[in-house]
């Protein structure tokens, strides 16, 4: 019996890829259907589907484009270990969530798609680590009665990780709520403002905001031909 991808008479590209995928050995299913699979005969395959130990680590992020980010990261520290790792980029469409969910051990999303994952059947109660980025937007925007329903079907004893830029009340709050006795770190800003660089506040109706804007970097722009202008925005549509 074959016991590695090797035996198998895969190509070279192929088992190497499943060895840098963390995938040692071949399971009876693949042992038994690849080699005919390979010799071009139809093929029916019956087995039980893998066993999932459930989701280990969750963690929630204000934005769909900083999920994607953090997913990168962690597919490229945890290749060597074979980390699996699903994206729910979507609400309440549950056609929208990744096919191989259910099999994946860490899930990165924005709040409303775990809740929604909640109500879609899926459990939580296995998690060892939550973890909360930039937990300042979390709270500030508008996500709080989604985190609550989360809190309510965590399991008690897990790892409660949150990271933001700032230390506001919100997060205070969220702190008794969510975490026990946890170790608290900030740093502490070294950098001043340069003296040159002029600041301005604008204050105006929020359905305005973007005429305005225009406005703003036609009149500058005229008057200043060869400059560059950039523009820092909560988040890009």
């Amino acid at each position: 019996m074959e016991n590695t991808f090797e035996e198998l008479g895969l190509n070279e590209w192929l088992y190497t890829q499943c060895k840098a995928m963390g995938l040692s050995k071949p399971t009876p299913i693949q042992i038994n259907c690849v080699p005919p699979i390979l010799e071009g005969r139809d093929c029916i395959g019956c087995a039980k589907t893998g066993r999932s130990f459930g989701i280990f680590a969750l963690v929630l992020t204000p934005t769909r484009e900083l999920a994607f980010q953090i997913a990168e990261q962690f597919n490229v520290l945890g290749k060597p270990i074979g980390v699996r790792v699903s994206v729910i980029t979507g609400g309440l469409d549950m056609r929208s969530w990744p096919s191989d969910l259910a099999e994946n051990h860490n899930v990165i999303s924005k709040p409303i798609g775990v809740r929604s994952f909640i109500t879609g059947g899926f459990s939580l109660k296995k998690i060892k680590f939550l973890v909360l980025d930039e937990a300042d937007r979390l709270i500030e925007d508008d996500f709080g009665e989604q985190l609550e329903v989360i809190f309510e079907v965590l399991p008690k004893r897990r790892q409660t990780l949150l990271f933001s830029a700032t230390m506001t009340k919100n997060l205070e709050d969220m702190q008794d709520l969510a975490m026990t006795k946890p170790f608290f770190w900030q740093q502490i800003s070294q950098e001043s403002t340069v003296e040159e660089l002029e600041q301005y506040y604008i204050l105006m109706p929020a359905d305005v905001k973007d005429a305005y804007l225009v406005h703003t970097l036609d009149k500058y722009l005229e008057k200043n031909k060869k400059s560059s202008v950039i523009i820092f925005t909560n988040t890009c549509k």
